[in-house]
């Protein structure tokens, strides 16, 4: 089996940073994209940002310039430094992971998701 496993949220004043990270566990052969999601209270899931395997990296307007995506293929772990956070980024954050695994197959798995709070 496969697990995601997302740390570093918290609770952060305005103009701070965070920074979150995802590593995949289990039966890992191999991962293609690794992406990060946000779920803002009352609001839908939504993917903020994306990196391929290559490294390319793809960000929604509203996190680009203040987030970045990057990865450690060796440790199967993807990271989110979020820099000059607002109040609207607060939110559970989500890893979701592309995966070969144990059946040979890619599906994507899911992390259970770290709070991040940015208030004073």
């Amino acid at each position: 089996q496969v697990q995601l496993v997302e740390s570093g949220g918290g609770l952060v004043q305005p103009g701070g940073s965070l920074r979150l990270s995802c590593v995949a566990s289990g039966t890992v052969f191999s991962i293609n994209d690794m992406n990060w999601y946000r779920q803002a209270p009352g609001k839908q899931r939504e993917l903020i940002a994306r990196i391929e395997s290559d490294g390319t990296t793809d960000y929604v307007d509203s996190v680009k310039g203040r987030f970045t995506i990057s990865r450690d293929n060796a440790k199967n772990t993807v990271y989110l430094q979020m820099n000059s956070l607002k109040s609207e980024d607060t939110g559970a954050y989500y890893c979701n992971a592309d995966i070969r695994d144990y059946t040979s197959r890619f599906r994507y798995y899911w992390g259970q998701g770290t709070q991040v709070t940015v208030s004073s």
